[in-house]
């Protein structure tokens, strides 16, 4: 896919990057402060309402070319896991929505006024194991009483909404264990505190991610997104949109620190010449270059696909593999390659290797990536 066809784009999106400098990111990631300029310069820019329809005040842009967004936030150096919930977590109103609800909502998120930047689905003791959720959405006239517990529910501190997964139907009661769950959109500018307790979980990543506890939270009815039962359905339909954004991030990451690498080693001189002319430092070097290049076409594979209404599933999940895997290949290359000055803060090096390895974790372990494949694609025995 040729890189040009997105030139504008990358760009606008290259010289918005250029006001946040290293940094600029690198304190933030000392202070493990959110970067709340960045983010709000990402929005004025209308880069965050990419996927918002233009009807509702967004930009109506393909996947294609959110992705293209998220990637040069990357590869400038940034880190797109501040701010990517508010481009996709929108999804799921988007789609599954009422009307009434989409024209209150979705302008206003396009706009800055809103975020919603956040999705609650994790739970401490189900993992990805989503059917086996305890939280309850109970009804009770014209609410719903929410009781539960949430893990690693990202940026809640910095959103004013949240999309809620509960279950509304007992688990012993539904044919199906993917059947009686239920999406919700929480105002968490009245939960929290009534409610909702947020229990921030400091981690080794300048990423604002929490522990929620939810005692009889009250949501108003008109707050369930569709319909009442089909909510694994719904979170399902927004994965494909998530997986290829993250994936073009790893790929942005994967670019910087080949980037950074190559013109390091090409200039660092030991023995009389430069360490990149080596076979045991170029080597590893181009090897990780070749499968981010594999990644990117994957990645656009699945944008593909996905911008034209068919099955992406597999190839949206094997391009964050590819991506996830290929850039903290690069990673490591570009770590071992700078030694010791690897290490230092003002390279950037450490703390962008600390965040791409995230993504072999999250939003799915790479492990499920491949038991997805191999029992989906290749149509072998379920491994779990």
């Amino acid at each position: 896919m040729p890189t040009d066809e997105y030139r504008e784009i990358r760009a606008a999106v290259r010289e918005l990057c250029a006001d946040f400098p290293p940094e600029y990111f690198r304190n933030k990631d000392a202070q493990k402060a959110y970067p709340e300029e960045f983010v709000e310069a990402l929005t004025k820019a209308g880069w965050l309402a990419a996927l918002i329809p233009e009807e509702y005040g967004g930009g109506g842009l393909t996947l294609a070319e959110a992705s293209v967004i998220m990637e040069e936030i990357n590869r400038s150096g940034g880190n797109s896991g501040a701010c990517h919930g508010q481009m996709y977590n929108m999804g799921t109103l988007l789609r599954h929505g009422s009307e009434e609800q989409k024209k209150a909502y979705l302008p206003k998120i396009a706009s800055g006024e809103l975020r919603l930047q956040s999705m609650a689905v994790t739970e401490p003791t189900a993992g990805t194991d989503t059917t086996k959720i305890h939280t309850t959405a109970v009804r009770k006239g014209d609410r719903y009483v929410v009781n539960g517990q949430k893990v690693w529910t990202s940026r809640v501190q910095h959103s004013d909404f949240m999309i809620l997964l509960a279950r509304t139907t007992p688990l012993s009661e539904v044919k199906k264990k993917s059947e009686g769950m239920s999406i919700f959109l929480i105002d968490l500018r009245e939960a929290v505190g009534k409610g909702i307790t947020v229990r921030p979980i400091p981690n080794m990543v300048n990423h604002e991610t929490n522990e929620l506890f939810l005692e009889d939270l009250e949501i108003p009815a008109e707050n369930l997104i569709g319909e009442e039962g089909k909510g694994f359905k719904y979170i399902l339909d927004g994965l494909n949109a998530e997986r290829t954004l993250i994936a073009a991030e790893c790929i942005g990451d994967g670019y910087w620190f080949i980037d950074k690498v190559t013109k390091y080693v090409s200039s660092r001189t030991v023995f009389g010449k430069p360490i990149g002319q080596n076979q045991g430092v170029q080597f590893p070097i181009a090897k990780a270059y070749i499968n981010i290049e594999a990644a990117n076409l994957m990645r656009f594979k699945a944008c593909a696909l996905f911008d034209s209404h068919q099955s992406c599933g597999a190839e949206a999940n094997m391009a964050l593999l590819l991506a996830a895997e290929s850039s903290w290949e690069a990673a490591n290359a570009c770590l071992q390659f700078h030694g010791g000055f690897g290490f230092a803060h003002d390279y950037d090096v450490e703390r962008k290797f600390r965040e791409t390895r995230l993504y072999q974790v999250a939003p799915i372990s790479t492990n499920l990536i491949l038991s997805y494949v191999g029992e989906h694609v290749l149509k072998m025995p379920r491994s779990f």
